[in-house]
């Protein structure tokens, strides 16, 4: 399998689009539709069309080809040559159809017009994916498009409606939280901390699962006993993507241990680029990327007698994850892999209507039943006293009654922008499910799924994320989670109570600046959720 190149011609583009509107269906040259874009004017190819369509109808057709999404080349094309990608290009090719109409030669020509239209400066939009579609017409079924961009829409209204929420829930908070906050006199988490830091890598081989676990430590110097924060990547990236967060807390008193998840890492994404490959993850990563945990912890807390001279506190152990990462540290925290919850939502027809990416990728755990049905997927490790989830997928691979069972501290933090793992459906309703009163929904407005990735290793393994898709502002996100990170992980971990008044509405207030708005609250139950959607709790599906 190779991956096309993005200097491929578009010589061969479609010059003409077959539009159907019920029994209607007019050729459309593509010049009109980008006048009709720049201009609004209809041409009498269009005029036929305006007779049916509702003025408001006409207008949403012009936004919606050419809103641009938050897009780039290499991540499309990484994500389309994946069984999720293929699944959704086949949804999308009930769509948008080649001449012939034929399913498997519109398949690669949709590929490969998604790949180019990515390219454009301006961004992924419908009408750069016309005028890169290749073959000299194309047909499309105007009215399931129309409803396509109304199910997208919706996601993103139900969305904001959910952030809103959250936002007046915090200050509701802040204005209770606010004079302890400021009789505080606590250090600037922002900044670094006193302790000078070093850095060291292992190569750990767990023979018995055949995964070779290179992990970089981070050890303060001159403390005798310190706690321990483990950090997991998520899909694609790997430990030097953190190197932000576990040297600024290392900086701060922890030791900091960032494994490589193998499955699942730049190199796993590598090989799927160069066609080795065909997935960014298998489903045993469900399991093996908390097993990596718990080994790595094994593997050092043996030689903390030794290589560290008991320095390492294996008591007191706290997790931070991002994404793939963000479910890892779940499970740790006594999250559970909620089969039935995925049977439920992962029915061809359920999924066949759902613009939730993340819930395809969730949906591959039911594999597991196929290859270990026995196997009990119990991954909580005691060790674990508090976790930090940024961006996780939750709702199906956990469902509520699996999110119930985390007993210990956990902070969730959702990113407004994510198209990967929707906020309100990855992050803000599955916050609501936690029955553990120690729980804390930090929300970032304007941060994407790949804010909180910060710059790794140059070399031909790791793939650099363009500014497009990382959002407004990932500098200051990085700063975000720095801050959140440390009072949470002293409170929780190192158990320093005298940390708590960072962890509320009116610090994080008090950090958050503009562009990109930072939100903490520390409870929101499904009724005050359910009152942003009149009353129906019920009306929040997956989109």
């Amino acid at each position: 399998m190779l991956l096309p190149t993005f200097e491929m011609s578009s010589a061969y583009a479609a010059q003409r689009v077959y539009a159907s509107y019920s029994a209607l269906e007019r050729s459309i040259s593509v010049t009109a539709l980008e006048e009709f874009v720049r201009t609004g004017a209809v041409d009498s190819s269009l005029a036929v069309y305006a007779e049916y369509l509702k003025p408001a109808q006409l207008q949403e057709l012009r936004r919606v080809l050419q809103s641009p999404i938050k897009a780039n080349a290499v991540a499309v094309s990484q994500f389309l040559y994946t069984p999720q990608g293929e699944f959704l290009l086949r949804r999308l090719g009930e769509v948008i159809k080649t001449e012939s109409r034929q399913e498997k030669p519109g398949f690669h020509a949709l590929r490969s017009a998604l790949i180019l239209a990515a390219a454009d400066s301006g961004g992924l939009t419908l009408l750069g994916l016309l005028r890169e579609y290749p073959g000299a017409s194309i047909h499309i079924d105007l009215a399931r498009t129309l409803g396509i961009a109304s199910e997208l829409e919706k996601m993103v209204s139900d969305t904001e409606k959910a952030i809103t929420a959250v936002s007046q829930k915090a200050k509701t908070e802040a204005a209770i939280e606010q004079p302890s906050f400021l009789s505080a006199k606590l250090p600037d988490f922002r900044r670094k901390g006193k302790f000078a830091t070093s850095k060291q890598t292992y190569k750990l081989l767990d023979a018995v699962r055949n995964r070779f676990l290179l992990t970089d430590v981070y050890i303060p110097s001159g403390i005798e006993k310190v706690p321990v924060i483990v950090i997991s990547h998520g899909v694609g990236t790997d430990s030097s993507n953190f190197e932000y967060l576990g040297s600024h807390l290392a900086s701060h008193g922890f030791a900091v241990i960032v494994p490589n998840h193998p499955g699942s890492d730049t190199k796993q994404l590598s090989s799927l680029m160069k066609g080795s490959a065909n997935e960014v993850a298998e489903p045993s990563e469900f399991y093996n990327r908390p097993l990596d945990i718990k080994f790595v912890l094994d593997e050092l807390q043996q030689r903390n007698k030794s290589t560290f001279r008991g320095r390492l506190n294996f008591d007191e152990v706290g997790v931070f994850g991002q994404s793939f990462g963000g479910y890892t540290g779940l499970a740790l925290a006594g999250a559970q892999i909620n089969f039935a919850q995925l049977e439920k939502d992962c029915k061809p027809k359920a999924l066949t209507e759902t613009w939730n990416v993340s819930l395809l990728l969730q949906c591959r755990a039911l594999e597991l039943r196929k290859f270990s049905p026995l196997m009990s997927y119990d991954l909580h490790d005691k060790r674990i006293k508090a976790v930090i989830a940024v961006n996780p997928i939750t709702s199906s691979i956990f469902g509520e009654t699996g999110l119930n069972n985390i007993k210990i501290p956990v902070m969730i933090v959702a990113s407004s922008d994510d198209t990967i793992a929707p906020a309100l459906y990855e992050q803000i309703l599955p916050f609501s499910w936690i029955g553990n009163q120690q729980k804390y929904l930090a929300v970032m407005q304007g941060a994407t799924h790949f804010s909180a990735i910060g710059e790794g290793k140059n070399d031909a393994n790791q793939i650099g994320l363009p500014s497009d898709i990382a959002g407004d502002d990932p500098a200051q996100v990085r700063k975000y989670l720095n801050s959140l990170s440390l009072p949470f992980f002293q409170s929780h971990v190192a158990g320093m109570t005298k940390y708590a008044p960072y962890l509320n509405a009116a610090y994080a207030k008090a950090i958050s600046t503009q562009p990109l708005g930072l939100n903490l609250i520390q409870s929101l139950t499904s009724t005050e959720l359910a009152q942003t959607f009149n009353g129906e709790l019920k009306q929040i599906k997956q989109p």
